[in-house]
């Protein structure tokens, strides 16, 4: 089910919830994040009362357990399951419905550790076993879910209007290389994004900032030696967080004291490069200190009920704007957002992956559908240096279809996912020489039976962390009849962890990466 955002997929869901609940059926409610989703229970709640579980990870042992034997036990007792990935893992005993909605969301996807399943697929597998449905929701499909639609594979239902009066916002684009030129930026505001906040709150409405991008500033450098400080265990910079005056690494957690000179020429000037979420929240409270800011992301979310708090005062109006990661496009359906702000729009587009395109217009998209969600106007402002990507374009005119269109023949002429399947090798070791060295006895195994559809092994962009060295390898198998590719696949795995000479070597197999 596609359907625009404010389009009324939840409705829909809830009638055939209904539906299914009313012929004495279970139903499993999948969503990408749970945490985000307290607005979605309480309304299922108010509508089918205590008939609506929850399951997640941050559930207790107890309440977890108990949910299980209740489900064992008592299945009429638990017609509604609303649950994270792992809720598939349930022993439903009369399901005969799965939603999985937002099943674009690569939180579906479980990355470490094993199993590293993607629910939404997996979904599909389990209403196979269970002679269930499934709908998959929405507003932006994934690219093999919008393929499945177009080759008749899935049913595809569209809803292509917002519910009631709303409409879909406007979106404009904001050059930021013309601003920078005319020395019109005020810190990393475009001056028609800040006029836009001023307006918009002077009428008592709401804003949601978008950058994708944690902490105060991702580089903290030398202005002498440009010298950056990276983990003593991984292959990357510290991000600096101001709150706690601190440098931390986003992969392995490490957290350092900030110097107070450069560790390599020992100067004094160090600057601090790059923008986050909470460099904004400081830049606006300078710019508007009569503001009510608050910030979104996984640094103010850790606590269950810190979340709650700050996403009910949002609800009711005690937050003017919202500042917050990729955790602000999903599950948030607040009546008083008029106003989005797209802070780097090129950083999403940079990203050096095939799904780079696709996920950034998902993210830019789904955050737009935050604003003008009710009778009043929503209007969306983007600020780029490319404003003349095509894919901006496309978010541009909300142009979904037109976007996997133009998209699909790329992943066609370069063979990727829909068109292929892919798995993708791990190899990691103290040793550098070691792990290069079984990358490439892997990538000879495999290369006389797919030539170029194997790539690699490739040294990924960080890589080195928690002191093990990593090398990388990419192979696409066929779609359709691969049974024998697979075959290949698996026996090459199995052969290199069975190599006296490599077996040391930790090689972890995902299918299906995202």
């Amino acid at each position: 089910m596609q359907g625009v955002t404010g389009s009324g997929k939840t409705e829909v869901y809830a009638h055939l919830i209904d539906a299914v609940v009313q012929a004495g059926g279970q139903v499993l409610y999948l969503l990408p994040e749970i945490a985000l989703t307290s607005t979605l229970i309480t309304r299922l709640k108010a509508r089918f009362g205590e008939q609506v579980a929850v399951f997640h990870s941050r559930l207790t042992a107890r309440q977890r357990a108990e949910l299980w034997m209740g489900l064992m036990e008592r299945p009429e007792a638990y017609p509604i399951v609303v649950g994270a990935r792992s809720a598939l893992f349930l022993p439903f005993q009369r399901l005969e419905l799965i939603i999985v909605d937002e099943e674009h969301d690569p939180s579906y996807k479980q990355q470490d550790p094993a199993p590293r399943y993607n629910a939404r697929d997996m979904a599909v597998v389990l209403a196979d076993i269970c002679g269930a449905r499934v709908v998959l929701g929405s507003a932006t499909p994934s690219m093999e879910s919008a393929h499945n639609a177009r080759q008749g594979k899935y049913g595809w239902v569209r809803l292509d209007e917002r519910f009631g009066r709303s409409v879909l916002p406007s979106v404009r684009m904001l050059d930021l290389r013309e601003a920078y030129k005319r020395k019109r930026m005020q810190g990393h505001f475009a001056p028609e994004l800040l006029e836009a906040i001023d307006r918009t709150v002077k009428r008592k409405d709401q804003v949601i900032l978008f950058q994708n991008r944690r902490g105060y500033a991702p580089v903290w450098q030398c202005e002498l030696c440009a010298h950056v400080p990276s983990c003593d265990h991984c292959d990357v910079s510290l991000t600096y967080h101001k709150r706690d005056h601190s440098l931390r690494c986003h992969y392995c957690g490490r957290v350092y004291t900030p110097p107070t000179a450069c560790a390599s020429c020992n100067s004094r000037r160090l600057r601090m490069i790059g923008l986050g979420t909470e460099r904004i929240e400081e830049e606006l409270a300078i710019h508007f200190p009569q503001l009510r800011i608050a910030r979104l992301d996984q640094d103010t979310a850790r606590g269950k009920q810190a979340l709650e708090k700050l996403l009910s005062d949002f609800a009711e109006g005690a937050i003017d704007v919202l500042v917050g990661t990729q955790m602000v496009t999903k599950g948030l359906d607040m009546e008083r957002v008029t106003l989005v702000g797209i802070l780097s729009a090129d950083q999403l587009l940079r990203y050096p992956e095939f799904r780079a395109h696709e996920r950034a217009f998902q993210l830019m998209a789904q955050v737009a559908g935050r604003s003008g969600r009710r009778t009043d106007p929503g209007e969306v402002l983007v600020q780029a240096f490319d404003v003349a990507h095509p894919v901006l374009g496309f978010v541009l005119t909300h142009d979904v279809n037109g976007f996997y269109t133009r998209e699909l023949e790329h992943r066609q002429a370069h063979n990727y996912p829909p068109f292929s399947r892919l798995v993708r090798f791990t190899l990691k070791h103290r040793d550098e020489q070691r792990v290069a060295d079984a990358a490439q006895a892997l990538v000879e195994r495999l290369r006389p039976h797919f030539n170029d559809r194997v790539l690699g092994p490739e040294v990924p962009g960080v890589a080195w962390v928690r002191d093990l060295h990593i090398r990388n390898i990419l192979v696409k198998l066929g779609r359709g009849h691969h049974a024998s590719e697979k075959d290949e696949v698996r026996s090459a795995f199995e052969d290199l962890r069975a190599s006296e000479t490599h077996g040391r070597v930790r090689i972890i197999a995902d299918v299906d990466p995202i």
